[in-house]
């Protein structure tokens, strides 16, 4: 490794990162796989060369394409390592930090990640960076939900409150994905159903295709435990749609699981491209919530929230997808 293959690879890198969730995503994931014992030996050649800030770069470029291929343990590693000296540009460091803190989160280490999400909006509030404040609550809001609902709702909506403030829609949009999630966790499903939809509404006008399949595919499970099964059906396809175009990478065990659930499988058969509903991997599975979504069959007279033997028989049965 010399200075200008690792330059050259830092570039690539945070190119290729702009792809992974987009048109592009299987081609980009696909490059830095084959890059990607060079890519990690070059965030080493950068922290001996003494040149931090790059190194941050680097590990920051890779965090979705670690996300993407589930490398929580790669990830966090290298967040470590970049991390340890304490040294480079502020900013990128508390990037650094809100990244690293999904590693330990996806791997069910709740106080590392929780850890990890403090540092990172402890420099948020230092730099008067809302986006970066929003984006360190909702981390902090995600490893809540867990186990106290209540302050996972709480950090949500405080992170709304600050996007809302900066007109941040990628924050908003963030925010309204755990208010949707906390509601549906609580058995708030008429409140779950409103902010998915906000949501849903919002990146269609983004134009942001790999969070539309996501959203469409949470709301398509809570309009399910509403008792409407023609509109979750709709929305699992749209989901499915959107996957097998190209333009997500979505979870496809999930969408052939709400399909299933709301036709006959002759139909979902014959409507549903095969491909796709076949077993792959995963992007959006969370290791600690394997159990389904307790079904609730309700009626529109249903008010908020919703009869808690509706609600999920664990606060841990529902998914918090995260989003790129």
């Amino acid at each position: 490794m010399d200075v200008g293959s690792a330059e050259s690879l830092l570039a690539l890198a945070e190119e290729l990162s702009l792809r992974v969730t987009g048109p592009d995503a299987k081609s980009s994931v696909d490059a830095l796989e084959a890059r990607s014992h060079d890519l990690t030996t070059a965030i080493a050649w950068f922290l001996d060369a003494g040149r931090p800030n790059d190194a941050l770069r680097l590990a920051n470029a890779l965090y979705r394409f670690w996300i993407t291929t589930r490398r929580f343990d790669e990830g966090a590693r290298w967040f470590d390592r970049v991390l340890e000296p304490g040294a480079g540009d502020e900013g990128l460091r508390g990037r650094a930090y809100l990244s690293a803190g999904f590693m330990p989160f996806w791997l069910g280490d709740d106080e590392r990640a929780a850890s990890l999400f403090e540092q990172a909006l402890t420099i948020a509030r230092h730099r008067g960076d809302a986006s970066s404040i929003s984006q360190a609550l909702g981390g902090l809001a995600r490893v809540a939900l867990r186990t106290d609902v209540a302050e996972g709702r709480r950090l949500a909506r405080e992170a709304f409150e600050v996007s809302d403030a900066e007109g941040d829609d990628q924050g908003r949009s963030n925010a309204l994905h755990l208010l949707g999630v906390g509601a549906q966790i609580a058995g708030d499903l008429l409140e779950a159903r409103d902010w998915m939809r906000r949501r849903l509404a919002l990146v269609r006008a983004m134009g942001n295709e790999f969070l539309v399949a996501s959203e469409a595919s949470n709301l398509s499970m809570v309009e399910r435990q509403l008792g409407d099964l023609d509109a979750a059906e709709g929305l699992a396809r749209e989901a499915i749609q959107i996957s097998a175009s190209g333009s997500a990478t979505a979870s496809r065990r999930r969408l052939r699981s709400a399909v299933s659930r709301q036709s006959d499988s002759s139909e979902a058969s014959t409507s549903v491209p095969r491909r796709w509903l076949a077993p792959s991997r995963l992007s959006w599975t969370r290791p600690r919530w394997p159990g389904r979504l307790t079904s609730a069959r309700t009626t529109s007279g249903c008010s908020s929230p919703c009869p808690s033997r509706w609600a999920p028989r664990r606060s841990n049965e529902a998914a918090v997808l995260v989003d790129p």
